[in-house]
């Protein structure tokens, strides 16, 4: 150290500036007190690290504030460099300080960087729009070094860049820090005065992208929602989800991919949807099953009539369920139970999936699968397709909440197929337990456990659904209600709901059950009840007008008066005696998707001719039903009394009216061959009489399918013998057993025992020509 140097040097008291920087020439006021001392050292400090030069400031005013506080006002003089420290009596930090002023210099190389310097700060103060207040103050400075230190004035200089412009003791040294500084700020400025003026005005792609994407950081890190913030929000997310193993992995990975690639990446976006489902999948969480079969079957008989077979199934699922847990047996996940109800519209199928899900203490999701033809409705998209989302079955358990809620799969029977696919044979391995333990969705791309969830499949028609399909399901056939059925749905359940609905309350109105039947017979021929209730729907209303017109005094019981009034004429007719009362007219009965039905076939023949005339839009096979009938009866026209010469030369006409609705199936063989021997005899078929069964070329009568459905359309049309084949027995133990009493069954083997219990004994006259 020099001898000038040690006498630069003087003890000082330290004053320090918590993230502040004080330059020379500056004027600051300070709430600190200096007690006596005219000059102080003002150094910079940040997390408890000074910086190593200072300002050496002269107290110019001392300020005495209200309450008692003291303030100073202090002006910088020149840097000092802080030396060997101690403190006084007081506690003061007193410091030894060499002090620094600014050498004087007219070095060529200072010229030109402080001309440079003032050239870039007015372009800065131009692009501010400045009113020339600060561009006459930076003329007026004539010392390079108080030139430089202006910089410190910029709120854009950060503190650690003026921390290390007061460093820089040396003039030449710091103009070039601060004309560097200076003109990032200029690019800066010039970059957003571009934005603003115009983005696509030929601006650097890479600038552009810098500035924008800084703006853009720094106001999501004021609303809180920066990069870190998002990652490590998801990173909680994805903690608190007790995913399986296999799934943490692949959403670490993702969350991995979006924390490199940033969120202005047209990628993270994509990422982020994805992430987001994969936390939608309710991992971990379980309803609590109740598994009470008492409690189960109650609840299913609380919200449903009849339906026995469905009940039993469901209750005998909760009773194994119970064994299984109070035994501590294992959990197979190949064992999962997949009911399908198969029946016509209206018997309460849907609406027991939800009575199902109430009765086991899960949560209930309904998926209609109608007219659905794309295979990514079950799988889900794959992700490189813009707007891809998972499957049905993924949204189904995200609506649900759990992994183990009902899911009904409504109108199964319904899915159709086309060029993008066939979403059956999608459901070949969600409804197959051997197989739904490890679902795989084309969108999340990780194995989802179904074999907990409980599947329910509904349709009208088993025929429609594939095979494969179908031999994965466990079928429960409904088969609609009998009219007994009928009038005690329509009094617990369909009446009290209409009567809510219309706003009456139960004092007020009333229905006894013999109208109720009434309505059933004579206004509604269906499987179900829906008709029933919209038919129920009409008459509360009507009297629901009356006693707000107040025309009458409430209560009011409803008759079969007020039933005409309000449904107008008997919809529905029992005119089986009428239609067979000639000969050559059969009473048949049919299943159909929507319940069984009473068909008529009508046969005639004229001369000249040797044709089968077939109308009534007859399917394929029920025409060959009707050639094999012709040739079955003209086989055993001996034995039935028929004369050989009745079919030379002699052309038949077979006709089922309703010709507005396609009817196909063999199940009316017996039915043709007894009108068409009818016509041929000349004796009537008995008018009490239905049959079903499908007929052989040796007169044998083979067994049909939904004998249930026909045997209670028959009993609703008032038929009360009903000609059965003798394979078709075993099925009378599902006929509910008021039927059985109002029905007598004749179980056949050929048409000639047909024959003999359909035919009158004796014939009439026809206006037929035989």
């Amino acid at each position: 150290m020099s001898e000038n140097q040690i006498e630069d040097q003087m003890r000082l008291l330290l004053v320090p500036l918590e993230d502040i920087v004080v330059f020379p020439n500056m004027n600051v006021t300070l709430t600190v007190d200096v007690g006596d001392e005219d000059r102080v050292l003002l150094v910079p400090k940040h997390d408890d690290e000074y910086a190593k030069v200072g300002t050496v400031a002269e107290v110019t005013d001392r300020i005495r504030l209200p309450g008692g506080g003291r303030a100073v006002a202090l002006n910088g003089l020149h840097r000092g460099i802080a030396g060997a420290a101690g403190s006084d009596s007081q506690g003061r930090l007193f410091v030894d300080v060499e002090e620094r002023p600014d050498e004087e210099s007219a070095d060529g190389r200072i010229r030109e960087l402080e001309r440079e310097y003032r050239a870039v700060v007015e372009e800065i103060l131009e692009l501010r729009g400045d009113d020339g207040r600060i561009a006459a103050f930076v003329r007026s400075i004539s010392e390079p070094g108080a030139l430089a230190d202006t910089t410190g004035y910029s709120p854009d200089i950060s503190f650690e860049q003026k921390v290390q412009l007061l460093e820089t003791v040396d003039v030449r040294e710091r103009l070039e820090l601060a004309l560097e500084l200076q003109r990032e700020r200029l690019a800066l400025m010039q970059i957003r005065k571009r934005i603003q003026d115009d983005v696509e005005s030929g601006v650097d792609k890479q600038q552009r992208e810098y500035i924008l994407r800084r703006q853009l950081d720094s106001i999501r890190k004021e609303l809180g929602e920066d990069e870190g913030s998002v990652v490590e929000e998801y990173r909680t997310k994805i903690a608190d989800a007790e995913m399986p193993e296999n799934v943490l992995e692949q959403a670490e990975r993702e969350l991995s991919r979006l924390e490199r690639m940033g969120d202005s990446s047209p990628e993270a976006s994509m990422i982020r949807n994805y992430l987001d489902w994969l936390l939608a999948v309710p991992w971990s969480k379980r309803s609590e099953e109740r598994l009470d079969p008492q409690f189960t079957r109650e609840v299913l008989d609380a919200d449903h009539a009849g339906l026995d077979d469905v009940k039993k199934r469901i209750v005998e699922y909760i009773a194994v369920a119970k064994l299984r847990k109070e035994r501590g047996v294992e959990i197979d996940r190949r064992s999962g139970a997949i009911l399908t109800l198969i029946g016509p519209p209206g018997t309460g199928k849907t609406s027991i999936g939800e009575s199902i899900a109430r009765a086991t203490g899960r949560e209930f999701v309904r998926m209609s699968l109608g007219g659905i033809r794309d295979e990514a409705e079950i799988r889900g998209h794959r992700r490189t397709y813009i707007g891809a989302l998972p499957g049905r079955l993924v949204r189904a358990l995200r609506d649900a909440g759990t992994m183990n809620p009902v899911i009904m799969l409504d109108e199964v029977d319904k899915v159709g197929a086309d060029w993008r696919g066939d979403p059956s044979s999608a459901l070949l391995e969600v409804l197959d337990p051997a197989q739904n333990h490890s679902f795989r969705d084309h969108y999340l791309d990780v194995e989802l456990d179904l074999s907990e969830v409980l599947f329910i499949a509904t349709g009208n028609m088993a025929e429609t659904i594939p095979g494969p399909l179908l031999d994965r399901m466990e079928v429960i056939r409904f088969d609609g209600y009998t009219t007994d059925e009928k009038v005690a749905i329509a009094r617990d359940y369909l009446w009290p709901r209409q009567r809510e609905r219309n706003g009456l309350r139960e004092d007020e109105i009333s229905i006894p059950d013999e109208v109720l039947a009434f309505i059933v017979s004579e206004y509604t021929r269906e499987a179900g009840v829906r008709q029933l209730e919209r038919e129920l729907g009409a008459v509360l209303r009507k009297t629901a007008t009356t006693i707000a017109s107040e025309t009458v005094e409430p209560p009011v019981e409803i008759d079969t008066d007020a039933v005409r009034e309000a449904l107008g004429r008997q919809k529905f007719y029992r005119e089986v005696a009428e239609r067979t009362a000639v000969p050559g007219v059969a009473t048949g009965l049919a299943a159909t998707a929507t319940g069984g039905d009473v068909l008529f076939i009508e046969a005639t023949s004229h001369k000249n001719g040797d044709k089968l005339l077939l109308t009534g839009q007859l399917g394929e096979v029920m025409k060959e039903s009707a050639q094999i009938a012709i040739s079955t009866v003209r086989a055993l026209a001996p034995q039935l009394g028929i004369d050989e010469e009745a079919f030379e030369n002699r052309a038949f006409h077979v006709h089922v009216p309703a010709g507005a609705i396609p009817k196909d199936g063999p199940s009316a063989g017996i039915t043709m061959a007894t009108a068409i021997a009818s016509l041929l005899t000349g004796r009537p078929v008995k008018h009490t009489v239905g049959m079903t069964g499908e007929i052989t070329l040796q007169g044998r009568v083979l067994p049909i399918g939904g004998l249930k459905q026909k045997v209670l359309a028959a009993h609703a049309a008032g038929l009360t013998d009903i000609v059965i084949p003798e394979r078709n027995r075993a099925d009378l133990d599902e006929i509910p057993d008021n039927v059985k009493d109002d029905v007598a069954f004749h179980p056949v083997m050929s048409i000639g025992e047909v024959l003999s219990l359909a035919l009158e004994e004796a014939p009439v006259e026809s206006n037929v020509a035989l």
